[in-house]
């Protein structure tokens, strides 16, 4: 466990208690998203926890954030229903103006207004963010929209949404990290109006969509800071996702050890628990050990990120690490609980759908295992 908000923690675990094992399987069955617990996370506050307190929220650090979604996933929940709005309004918080941040911070804290949908990938670009081609014409006090995304997770439950587009052709900037803007969408006023949304039936229950613009008109106004500048903005929002999904990893990894190792004491062949094999102990103990280390990672990149400094290699890292503790560990336990652990009554199938994905999303592991060769180990660039 990520050490510290003990207090939090203990209420979200009893929060988390009034959403069982049998509500995630009813809305993973009928492929629902979990408005009841969201909305019980934004009555309870959790989901303001990074807002400052001057907007109505708690003003924690980002490891606050941490706490809540890491003790969320070892609660058996899952928190991939919300967790953007923590990372997404750090965008608008940290780029957006005084006006844009008393207009929308306020109502995203209270829950009048949801901050879920992020626009960055597309079907073409994949994580080549640079070479995305959804653009943004100006056209007076208005840019005219025209493009695709995919996997924009949760759009159909967001009021707003977070846009990286080209405001500037690439052929007429310096660097590729130029001409790229952040816009703050409406997507009430644009959705049937320039904005369709399309769900993506996949593997879990995650509520992710492909969006089509097709001249969709949004006020300038609703720029995130300056024009040209949005792949800056968008960075450092990614470090912070990085960072608060390897907290989720980390919870998923205490889930599926805790019920393993619950399994491993009762169940009983042979006449005897088959925790008493080692070849039931080691998988789970290694698990559990995949998980301590990479917590440490995690704090560590917390520590950095919240110092100030550039946690570019820290956030990767942690995601990394953690993800595959939390693949570790559901290996364990699906392993430890044989063919019961194929029966959706005990939950594990539904988990190791769900941590799978974290292997290849925000961010996959052959692109961090990139970034640490070119960035931190100077090796040439390979991509």
């Amino acid at each position: 466990m990520i050490p510290d908000y003990d207090d939090i923690r203990g209420e979200i675990r009893k929060l988390c208690a009034e959403f069982p094992g049998e509500y995630w399987r009813k809305k993973d069955r009928d492929r629902l998203y979990p408005d009841e617990f969201v909305a019980s996370l934004t009555a309870a506050g959790y989901l303001a926890a990074l807002i400052p307190e001057e907007y109505g929220g708690a003003g924690l650090p980002l490891s606050g954030g941490a706490a809540i979604l890491e003790e969320i996933q070892a609660s058996g929940c899952n928190g991939g229903a919300c967790h953007a709005q923590m990372y997404t309004m750090g965008t608008l918080l940290r780029h957006g103006s005084d006006e844009q941040k008393a207009q929308y911070l306020p109502q995203i804290a209270s829950g009048a207004l949801r901050l879920q949908a992020f626009g960055v990938t597309e079907p073409t670009s994949g994580t080549d963010t640079l070479s995305l081609k959804t653009t943004a014409r100006r056209d007076g006090d208005d840019y005219v929209i025209n493009g695709q995304k995919v996997w924009t997770s949760r759009a159909e439950h967001s009021d707003l949404m977070i846009l990286l587009v080209r405001t500037t052709p690439a052929n007429q900037v310096s660097k590729r990290t130029e001409g790229l803007s952040v816009i703050l969408v409406d997507m009430r006023e644009a959705l049937d109006n320039g904005l369709t949304i399309r769900p993506i039936e996949t593997m879990m229950n995650h509520a992710t969509t492909e969006i089509f613009f097709n001249d969709l008109r949004v006020p300038v106004a609703s720029r995130i800071g300056e024009e040209g500048q949005g792949f800056r903005y968008i960075l450092s929002g990614m470090n912070a996702e990085r960072i608060l999904i390897a907290a989720e990893c980390i919870g998923d990894a205490r889930w599926f050890i805790e019920r393993a190792s619950a399994y491993a004491r009762e169940r009983q062949v042979f006449g005897r628990p088959i925790g008493q094999n080692q070849g039931i102990q080691f998988p789970i103990a290694r698990a559990y050990a995949q998980m301590r280390a990479a917590e440490l990672m995690v704090a560590e990149a917390l520590r950095v990120y919240e110092a100030g400094g550039n946690a570019g290699a820290e956030a990767n890292m942690a995601k990394m690490l953690a993800a595959d503790a939390s693949w570790a560990a559901g290996e364990a336990c699906l392993q430890t609980h044989g063919g019961f652990g194929f029966a959706s009554e005990y939950d594990i199938e539904r988990k190791y759908r769900e941590t799978r994905l974290y292997q290849v999303a925000p961010i996959s592991t052959n692109l961090i295992l990139s970034y640490l060769a070119e960035h931190v180990l100077d090796m040439p660039r390979s991509y």
